[in-house]
């Protein structure tokens, strides 16, 4: 009989982590970095200045005994602890889409990147204090070597992986490349489907389509993000988002917005570009401060016909570039051009990552405009708890940026329309399309309080019993 064991995401969102074992074979699905408290904590062990000592951080589970690795999306919470693994010895197939596939060398450059430079930080608060070195997660040629191993397929496709396994990925609607995954697994004659849903769309996002429905699975893990509400109507949102924008304006200073440089950013643009042709965008000058937000807008550009068709207009446009869209954007590739923007006291919308502040360029700016009364903040994402995001969302009045304590005296919008996850009628009705097959479900993805909400409504909707998994529980189907 097949187990598969939950190493991650399970009662949180981030750390995205389970292992299939079926006869001798091993195949991990998702390895994913933590994010916020408990950040990036592997076996119970935390390491440096963002919990990442290369030497304390171990899998709990064999790496050199995997066979595959199978991948949703490219979000770090997915993807990022993938290095690491083959730094650690795995250096089998890892499974994914194309356009996942193109994502990847980015975001993990980017990565270790980072990695590296919290690594130089940290280490020299530990000289001060006469403590040991720390090392990164991994490096770039860590990054180098799993970006070989990756093999990219196309949606529909069903490949056999390993002998009497099957996959195949479905659009999910979350970004680009995402996936809902599809995997066969023979044992003894006999075969079980499991469905594991991903990161699910928003069904209102403007870019992606929406998350393909699935009607057949043994056994479905679906994530719980926003198991406990539903998005307002993008419609609300958006005047939300323009009244914000016209109170800054008015006020004279800036517009801050933190944003996953993947799929967020791109859907900023877009919704920037409605205000901007439709003329209701009173600023004159907006900012991606993001390398790698930059980067992977390009690779959009390059995917277009993976776009929903709503808005043929917009596809036209985006057949050349993001600022054809909008004329307005500039992108900010280098240093100093980020640091330039940190003179600029109004007039400007500066979208930078991360998307829940606990790294990244926005940092920086908020550090030199959080003080300000007319500052303006707009978290238009999930904010895990124990995030730099999360605490100003929840009211905190002074936060340590960088060294510096600075106070909070922003004026701080919360959109959750935006939001590139499934809502709470949104994953019931998707997941309902299989309550005649009532395959086993678990509710993965989420923090607690969503996941019993979403319990809840299963068991009123469909009388269908959902698990809530702990970490490290096993499971046989």
């Amino acid at each position: 009989m097949s187990t598969l064991t939950f190493y991650g995401a399970a009662q949180r969102v981030t750390g995205s982590c389970y292992l299939i074992s079926s006869g001798r074979q091993r195949i991990l699905l998702e390895c994913g970095l933590l994010q916020g408290e408990n950040n990036n904590k592997r076996g119970g062990r935390r390491g440096g200045s963002n919990g990442n000592e290369a030497a304390e951080v171990h899998f709990p589970f064999a790496v050199g005994d995997i066979d595959a690795v199978v991948l949703s999306h490219a979000h770090l919470d997915h993807s990022g602890m993938l290095p690491l693994l083959v730094k650690q010895g795995y250096g089998g197939p890892i499974y994914m889409t194309l356009q996942t596939e193109a994502l990847l060398p980015t975001m993990h450059k980017d990565a270790a990147f980072l990695q590296q430079k919290d690594s130089e930080w940290e280490n020299k608060r530990r000289a001060r204090a006469g403590k040991r070195a720390i090392e990164p997660l991994y490096d770039i040629d860590d990054v180098e070597r799993e970006l070989a191993l990756c093999q990219g397929m196309t949606y529909g496709t069903v490949a056999e992986i390993l002998p009497g396994v099957r996959l195949c990925f479905r659009e999910a609607g979350h970004i680009l490349g995402s996936a809902i995954v599809e995997l066969w697994i023979e044992e003894k004659g006999e075969t079980r489907k499991l469905v594991f849903s991903g990161d699910l769309g928003n069904s209102r996002a403007p870019l992606m389509r929406d998350p393909a429905i699935i009607s057949e699975a043994d056994l479905l893990l679906l994530e719980s993000t926003y198991g406990n509400r539903n998005h307002q109507p993008l419609e609300e949102t958006m005047a939300e988002f323009s009244a914000a924008l016209d109170a800054a304006a008015q006020s004279g200073g800036n517009v801050l917005i933190p944003s996953f440089a993947v799929g967020r950013t791109q859907d900023l643009i877009y919704h920037l570009g409605q205000l901007y042709q439709s003329g209701q965008l009173r600023q004159n000058n907006i900012f991606i401060d993001s390398p790698m937000a930059t980067s992977i807008s390009e690779i959009y550009e390059q995917n277009t016909r993976l776009f929903n068709k709503d808005d043929p207009e917009f596809r036209e446009i985006m057949t050349h570039d993001w600022q054809q869209w909008l004329p307005i954007l500039r992108f900010t590739r280098s240093v100093e051009e980020s640091m330039a923007l940190n003179k600029i006291s109004g007039g400007a919308i500066i979208i930078a990552g991360s998307g829940m502040c606990h790294g990244g360029r926005i940092r920086h700016h908020l550090k030199y405009n959080l003080w300000r009364k007319n500052t303006h903040l707009i978290i238009a994402g999930f904010q895990a708890r124990g995030t730099l995001g999360r605490l100003l969302v929840d009211g905190v009045k002074k936060v340590k940026i960088l060294g510096s304590e600075i106070a909070v005296k922003a004026q701080i919008h919360t959109l959750g329309g935006f939001s590139a996850h499934a809502g709470q009628s949104q994953l019931l009705e998707w997941a309902g399309h299989m309550r005649k097959a009532m395959p086993r479900l678990y509710l993965v993805h989420g923090e607690p309080e969503s996941m019993l909400a979403l319990q809840k409504r299963f068991v009123e909707e469909y009388n269908w019993d959902a698990s809530i998994p702990t970490l490290g529980e096993v499971i046989h189907f």
